[in-house]
């Protein structure tokens, strides 16, 4: 199922005296608690499972809806409330979060949707939000003229449910059947409903799954592939499917045939199957994707009605085909036949190089398309007939080029010209269109979204780069949202405990004194390779900004910035990596005289939360607040929680000694310590979070309670861990941050 990392060197102290009881290790009568640990009443004597549970005295609050549970919630949300909200500064601060949520001249996203535009909607009248379409010509003009599709707050009236919308896919070319996701109350489970565009109606005897955490694909009009819960033993111990089968057109989930299998055992998110397509619709590959674990996958090809595993790398990110070219970036070093391609690099190989068994093809085809500079990264691609958009994190900040494929001649690069110092996404794109929506942002800098024609001829050789100015056709353009010019952005870099440079943003007052005195947040992730160039962030920008505060982000260890080596430096026993680069880069701040630790505060959320909450037990005496939202935060036991076992690849596994006693070294819930004087924090999850387990949450509050540390909780009971239930609450959501860290920061 997961990995299963035994060191081969010595074992550390730590582990021997803390793991007594386990399989040869020595008994725990004989085990002394290292004099470090003796401030720590919830440190385990020994790190099993068992031993683990043995010493947790709130095991209780980790029943989602248990009665001692909603109690302690109810109890401890009474008073954060009272604290948060009962501010002055609170009803001020959600009304203006509020206006910038449900404004109505925010960008619509768009999305390719048949032979219009599609776009989902929330505001104020409509908080759980419309799907809707119009034309390209409409879309571009100042007076969008929306046809509405599904109307999502009549469907919850209607149904007595809480849905909340998680998106649609539609069948190519035509796009008029689609299968829509509808969540109960934000979670990550779904409904899946297939509806029809041309009666706007959801289709009666149409595809219908019960809620779950479903893999699915349209095979063509009458045929999906499935992987999602059948029945006992068909879900991993994460609770994600591993078996796919083809579902027909009025079968049960029970009638559906079996085509792929992976293992009980398997990690990650569970097994998927990918149909890759023409411009036309026409299927040019179905690929079968088997986590192995967090981030090591199987791929295999489904052809001729057979499996068949191919030679990628275990660690590979598949963006799409040409023709019979896999377009795939390996995420470690990868040599097939001998020849070396970097980690992070974008590839096209001839599928039949690939499949298991087959010859390698005596082919002019130029395998490499473009390979990162050592502080650059690939952002996101998107494919199409005879070349490929990339995005480019360069020094975090955002350039994109697209590439034509020229056979022997290789691949010939354009540059497009984009928004310097800003963020450059790649939205949706369309092969039968040629066309690609691009959006640019910066920290002062409201969004833009444009429409980019990539069929236009690059005849010039890879070496000789062309740049193609104004390709980029603006569609629409944000208005600000607050006052950017009292502030500016800066770029710096801090040094880690192990010489690494660390490079993070501040967005900061033109007129800064640097006398240490300014209110600072610093927010960080560090995980998953998720990178985070510079955004926009209204709500941020007018409740901190406006109020004189600064706002930094920092770019550390464990994310994506620098490519899969920035991400992989930062995994599993060198995760304390990325809580050094976070300390440096407060440390920095603070002797640069930017803030001081009486104004420093922190923010993070889900992985970002267990940044936060080791931060602040092994650096409390640099930050005065740190909101720790929907967190990991006990991981000894985050695998017990659903669905934690997924992320073993990026942590490791605590049932293994050697990978406990790393994670012992920092998990955050076992470490706190009555003697230790933490500032007042502030954590907050969400009920219906079936993501990252609400007992994280839960869990540290009510030990720093026992513990005699003040802190607050609130826990809200819908929104789902991606708080896109209901702008209005979100509304409320941002309110309650901004008050606590006023507070903390400001008072």
């Amino acid at each position: 199922m997961m990995r299963r990392l035994i060191l081969s060197v010595a074992v550390p102290a730590l582990m021997l005296s803390a793991c007594a009881g386990m399989p040869g290790v020595q008994d725990p009568a004989d085990t002394a608690v290292p004099v470090s640990q003796a401030s720590m009443p919830g440190f385990p004597s020994n790190l099993s499972p068992e031993g683990v549970a043995a010493a947790d005295d709130h095991l209780a609050l980790e029943q989602v809806d248990g009665a001692e549970a909603m109690a302690f919630v109810a109890r401890e949300n009474e008073r954060a409330l009272a604290t948060l909200e009962g501010d002055p500064r609170y009803e001020p601060f959600r009304q203006q979060a509020e206006a910038i949520l449900t404004a109505t001249d925010r960008i619509p996203a768009p999305s390719f949707l048949g032979d219009g535009i599609g776009n989902f909607w929330q505001d104020a009248t409509n908080p759980k939000g419309i799907w809707r379409r119009t034309t390209l010509e409409s879309y571009a003009s100042g007076d969008t003229q929306w046809e509405t599709l599904l109307d999502i707050d009549a469907l919850a009236r209607a149904e007595g449910k809480d849905w909340v919308f998680k998106g649609a896919s539609c069948l190519p070319p035509a796009e008029t059947r689609c299968l829509v996701n509808l969540s109960d109350g934000g979670k990550d489970a779904v409904v899946v409903r297939e509806f029809d565009l041309t009666t706007k109606t959801f289709v009666e005897g149409g595809f219908v799954l019960p809620e779950g955490k479903h893999r699915i694909s349209w095979l063509d009009a009458d045929t999906l592939l499935v992987a999602t819960d059948f029945g006992p033993g068909t879900l991993t111990e994460s609770g994600y499917p591993y078996i796919v089968k083809s579902l027909k057109r009025g079968q049960t989930l029970a009638q559906a045939t079996e085509v792929y299998r992976g293992e009980a055992g398997d990690g990650g998110y569970g097994v998927s199957a990918s149909v890759f397509r023409d411009a036309e619709g026409r299927i040019e590959a179905v690929l079968f994707n088997r986590p192995l674990d967090t981030f090591r996958s199987e791929t295999s090809e489904w052809r001729n009605g057979q499996v068949q595993r191919l030679k990628l790398p275990e660690r590979v990110a598949v963006y799409g085909t040409m023709g019979d070219l896999l377009i795939f970036s390996p995420e470690q070093a990868w040599s097939p036949g001998g020849i070396e391609y970097a980690a992070g690099s974008l590839l096209s190989f001839p599928m039949a190089d690939l499949r298991e068994g087959d010859q390698v093809t005596i082919s002019n085809q130029e395998r490499l398309i473009f390979q990162p500079g050592p502080r650059q990264s690939i952002s996101d691609v998107a494919v199409f007939g005879d070349r490929v958009a990339i995005s480019i994190n360069d020094n975090v900040s955002g350039r994109l080029s697209l590439f034509k494929n020229t056979g022997e001649f290789g691949w010939a690069e354009r540059q497009v010209s984009v928004s310097p110092n800003s963020a450059i996404g790649l939205g949706d794109s369309s092969k039968g269109r040629q066309e690609l929506f691009v959006s640019s942002q910066g920290f002062l800098t409201p969004p833009m979204i444009g429409l980019l024609d990539v069929d236009f001829l690059v005849e010039r050789h890879q070496t000789d780069v062309a740049t193609s100015p104004n390709a980029i056709v603006p569609l629409r353009s944000a208005p600000p949202k607050f006052d950017a010019s009292t502030h500016v952005v800066r770029q710096y870099e801090a040094t880690s405990t192990d010489g690494t440079k660390i490079p993070y943003f501040v967005v900061m007052p033109r007129d800064l004194a640097l006398d240490g005195t300014a209110p600072t947040i610093l927010f960080g992730y560090g995980g998953f390779q998720i990178s985070f160039p510079p955004a926009y962030k209204p709500e941020m920008g007018k409740l901190w900004l406006e109020n004189g505060g600064v706002f930094v982000q920092a770019n550390i260890r464990g994310g994506g910035e620098f490519g899969p080596g920035w991400h992989q430096a930062a995994l599993n026993e060198n995760r304390q990596r990325a809580f050094d680069d976070f300390a440096a880069v407060a440390e920095d701040l603070i002797a640069r005289g930017i803030t001081s630790p009486r104004h420093l505060g922190i923010y993070g959320r889900s992985n970002g939360g267990v940044l936060t909450s080791v931060s602040i037990t092994q650096h409390p005496e640099l930050f005065n607040a740190a909101v720790i939202e929907s967190p990991l935060i006990d991981m000894l036991r985050y695998h017990e929680l659903p669905a934690g076992a997924s992320w073993i690849g990026e942590y490791g596994d605590p049932r293994i000694p050697e990978e406990a006693a790393w994670i012992a070294e920092y998990s955050a819930y076992q470490r706190l310590s009555p003697e230790v004087d933490y500032p007042r924090v502030y954590i907050t999850t969400n009920t219906r979070d079936d993501r990252v387990h609400p007992g994280h949450a839960r869990k540290f509050a009510a030990r720093l309670e026992a513990q005699g540390h003040d802190h607050l909780y609130f826990e809200d009971t819908a929104g789902g861990h991606s708080n896109d239930a209901d702008p209005v609450a979100n509304a409320r959501r941002w309110a309650r941050h901004y008050v606590y860290l006023a507070q903390q920061l400001m008072d």
